[in-house]
This record gives structure tokens, sequence and C-alpha cells, in this order.
């Protein structure tokens, strides 16, 4: 599927960015990345003092609902407005 091909490259590519994004934008990514390999977020939401794993969790919870293949493509979109600038 080409669609999956796309994704797999978006996620090589995202390696060779020149700057670091922002935490934003990682946050972003992530929660796009993990959307589409694993679904809707699932578990308890990590506790106050963890708020790396709160941030990840929140930012992946508000993909909720949001379908295997158009987080793939908004992965994809996301990692080409990157690498482009």
């Amino acid at each position: 599927m080409a669609l999956e091909d796309d994704f797999r490259s978006a996620q090589e590519r995202v390696k060779t960015l020149k700057t670091r994004p922002s935490n934003d934008t990682l946050l972003e990514l992530y929660s796009l990345f993990k959307q589409a390999t694993e679904g809707d977020v699932q578990g308890k939401r990590p506790g106050m003092l963890d708020l790396k794993g709160r941030a990840k969790y929140d930012a992946w919870a508000g993909r909720k609902g949001v379908g295997r293949e158009a987080a793939m493509q908004q992965y994809v979109a996301l990692v080409e407005r990157l690498l482009r600038g």
C-alpha cells in the first residue's frame, strides 16, 4: 500500500531534519505516530509529576477517533512541511 510506504519513509526522513522541531511539533509528530500505529490512547493518564509523560498522553488523547489512514496522511504531510522548511 502506497500510504504505508509513504508513512515509513516519513519516519526515516524526519530523522534528517537539520534543526530540532519545537516541543509542540514533536508532540504533534508523536501523537500522529501513535494514533497511526496503535489507535486511540489506552491506559491511565500519567501523574502530575510526570510532565513529559502527561504531555505525550494528552497529545495522543487529543487524536481520539482519528482513523489510522488519516493519522498516517497527517503525519506524512507534517513531515513534508518540516522538511521544506
